[in-house]
């Protein structure tokens, strides 16, 4: 851990304050920012290959578990000045450790298998993408597609943070074109199958046990009604009183997870 500590002006600090601001910045160097001790610690623990961890000041007594993981992958360590993780930062409690990884850009591969997928068109915020990656790796899912043009981007820092390093265990691609996603999607064998609020069939009474893509809309106006030749049926979560839908990042947990529990059962029946 040793070499020297850098100050707010050194190249590495800048390309940081970059990294974490700059879609175009991370989509040039192929690299993006983890912020905070959760998100590093959740990368470590996946086996995720980290370019670099930075340790603000006292950040390496408060997490020798990160410091230990970084040591044992090989991953350099760099200290930071007091005061240069403020500067970077883009969370209102500066975060005491960061690093770089390159980004997550799953091939084609992502949109072949024979489970779920998850495909968002247009979800713009960052928080819930985030948690539509998380649940998409603990329940098991094959990936997750983002696709549109209006798509918060996949490495945007507030996004990795609400994954709490799951990003680096699902597979993650980014389309612009929805319809081109969608198309592909259909031609690999999923049963694509639209999300909304009223009028589909009730998700528990439709198999999501095989090959399917779970296709949710934009928070404020869901799924355009030009992807409808794209799509195979609809489902649609139940809900009670006056409740109008669910949140769609809670929307894809309840899908994602029946599906998985689908095919559970599914793997136990005579």
């Amino acid at each position: 851990m040793g070499g020297a500590t850098l100050g707010p002006r050194h190249r590495d600090v800048r390309r940081l304050r970059s990294l974490l601001r700059d879609a175009r910045a991370r989509a040039d160097e192929d690299a993006f920012v983890l912020e905070g001790p959760r998100v590093v610690q959740g990368a470590l623990d996946r086996g995720a290959h980290l370019q670099t961890v930075y340790l603000a000041t006292g950040a390496a007594r408060a997490f020798p578990a990160i410091v230990e993981g970084a040591e044992l992958a090989g991953i350099p360590i760099v200290h930071l000045r007091d005061g240069v993780v403020e500067k970077v930062s883009t969370t209102r409690t500066p975060q005491p450790v960061l690093a770089v990884a390159s980004r997550r850009a799953a091939s084609g591969a992502a949109l072949s298998g024979t489970g779920t997928l998850l495909v968002t068109v247009d979800v713009s915020d960052p928080g819930n993408l985030g948690t539509i990656i998380r649940s998409a790796e603990a329940s098991g899912t094959d990936g997750v597609v983002v696709t549109g043009e209006n798509a918060v981007d996949v490495h945007h820092p507030k996004v990795v943070r609400s994954t709490a390093g799951a990003i680096f265990g699902v597979a993650v691609a980014q389309e612009t074109d929805p319809v081109a996603a969608l198309r592909a999607i259909g031609e690999g064998g999923r049963h694509r199958l639209a999300t909304q609020a009223r009028g589909g069939e009730p998700y528990d009474r439709v198999d999501l046990a095989g090959a399917c893509a779970l296709v949710l809309g934009n928070e404020a106006r869901g799924l355009d009604e030009s992807l409808a030749p794209h799509l195979d049926g609809a489902i649609t979560i139940p809900v009670a009183g006056h409740a109008e839908s669910l949140n769609v990042a809670m929307a894809a947990a309840v899908l994602s997870f029946e599906a998985a529990r689908q095919r559970r059962a599914a793997a136990v029946s005579p």
